[in-house]
């Protein structure tokens, strides 16, 4: 990730961050679900990825208590948040009811 991450969830395009970590195996799942997702929205929504083990402050300000959990930011504003695996066509419904 590059940049601050207060500055990168306060743009005006929507934020979809990905609190995963390298030993988790459904993060792993979750991760070509995010990239089908991120093209699907083309451009409407930015996904990035945060490490819980390399950024616990991060984690723990969201309460980030298992991986993989997926939250949306709206400028700077955390607007829905899940943890597990949530598959394509949930979050297609999530955005679709944000953007």
């Amino acid at each position: 990730m590059k940049g601050n991450f207060a500055e990168i969830i306060a743009s005006g395009t929507p934020v979809l961050v990905d609190f995963y970590a390298e030993w988790c195996q459904p993060c792993k799942i979750q991760s070509p679900i995010l990239a089908e997702v991120a093209r699907a929205m083309n451009g409407r929504i930015r996904v990035i990825k945060i490490d819980v083990d390399k950024n616990p402050a991060i984690a723990a300000r969201y309460q980030v208590q298992g991986v993989p959990t997926l939250a949306l930011f709206q400028r700077g504003q955390l607007v829905w948040q899940k943890s597990g695996v949530t598959p394509a066509h949930e979050l297609k419904q999530v955005f679709d009811s944000f953007l």
